[in-house]
């Protein structure tokens, strides 16, 4: 059974979090936990909790107490496991999403990266010994993953990834949806041509993306034209090509959709290229939400990839896990949201 869940965090957070407490408070998001949890034996100045209290009343801050949710008292650490940390952020905003929804119940996550290896994930695990209350597994590319065997042994949650017997519960981007939004966006702006600049063929991003392309056209009684769809590989190159390509066909589009940000950066250098104006000749829309999208001209209207949230369920499942609650989805998939920007 998979469940849509509606985005709150990431690069357009909507509620206040831990971090946003520490850093008007001045502490760390340890020192916030400690305060708000009323965790005993804890050597910290009136000063230093007044200001932390303050800081979450100004900012509405509510804290979920460890109560609420118990897990055995000698279980305190999360693994969060990653495939990879080097090519893309994806894992490293999952992980800060995880630790700060880990730190409400006083709980610690530690990160490390082991390239997939199994007799690395099953050493790192032994180590931890009974502090361990569970596992986060992420990768950063949305893929079927082959868990080791080492983590059917404890309580795991798959991030940013499924095994195909769905035997562990895992937590995924809507990209399927996420597409569909992209594309309607652009058709409700009046584009009546929207092509598709996908990624690598053969990823579930580019294939879920590619099916929510198809969904919004049929939707709005739009024909399918395959020449609409060119394949590229997630970077400017690649999308400065498949721009360039498109605009000399016959009847080119007026609405681009890239599969990512990176892509949409090279279609704008094409279509500056071209003589042609973003977003009065052809509106663009990019998937992501990377930072660069802040800072192109003009901004990039793109879709927000959940994973500080994705990070933040995942730790939730865990905590729910340890603390008894049973049942629920085996597979989560969190909003892509849209944000709105200029190239539109």
């Amino acid at each position: 059974m998979d469940t849509e869940t509606k985005g709150r965090h990431g690069g357009n957070r909507l509620k206040p979090t831990m971090m946003d407490v520490a850093s008007r408070a001045g502490v760390s998001q340890a020192t916030v936990s400690l305060v708000l949890n009323d965790s005993p034996g804890v050597r910290l100045s009136d000063a230093t909790r007044e200001r932390v209290r303050q800081a979450a009343e100004e900012l509405g801050y509510k804290l979920v107490r460890r109560g609420q949710r118990r897990a055995p008292a000698d279980q305190n650490l999360i693994a969060f496991i990653a495939d990879e940390m080097a090519t893309d952020p994806w894992m490293s905003i999952a992980f800060d999403g995880a630790r700060e929804k880990a730190l409400e119940y006083g709980l610690t996550v530690c990160l490390t990266v082991t390239r997939g290896d199994p007799d690395a994930e099953a050493m790192i695990l032994s180590q931890m010994g009974q502090q361990l209350l569970g596992i986060i597994y992420g990768t950063t590319l949305t893929r079927r993953a082959e868990p080791s065997p080492a983590l059917f042994k404890h309580r795991t949650v798959l991030l940013n990834c499924y095994d195909g017997k769905r035997k562990l519960p895992s937590v995924l981007p809507g990209e399927l949806v996420g597409g569909r939004v992209a594309t309607e966006r652009l058709i409700q702006a009046g584009r009546k041509r929207v092509a598709l600049i996908n990624g690598q063929e053969g990823l579930d991003a580019s294939r879920d993306r590619l099916k929510g392309y198809r969904q919004a056209l049929a939707s709005n009684d739009i024909s399918f034209d395959p020449a609409l769809v060119r394949p590229g590989n997630w970077e400017p190159s690649s999308g400065y090509e498949m721009t360039q390509l498109l605009m000399a066909l016959d009847s080119p589009p007026d609405g681009i959709f890239c599969a990512n940000d990176m892509m949409a950066v090279g279609c704008f250098d094409a279509l500056r290229e071209l003589g042609l104006k973003v977003p009065d000749d052809v509106s663009v829309v990019g998937f992501d939400d990377r930072e660069i999208a802040q800072f192109t001209r003009p901004p990039l209207t793109t879709l927000l990839l959940p994973h500080y949230e994705m990070g933040e369920i995942a730790a939730e499942l865990l905590i729910d896990a340890a603390g008894g609650l049973k049942g629920g989805p085996t597979q989560i998939k969190v909003e892509c949201t849209l944000v709105e920007r200029d190239s539109v």
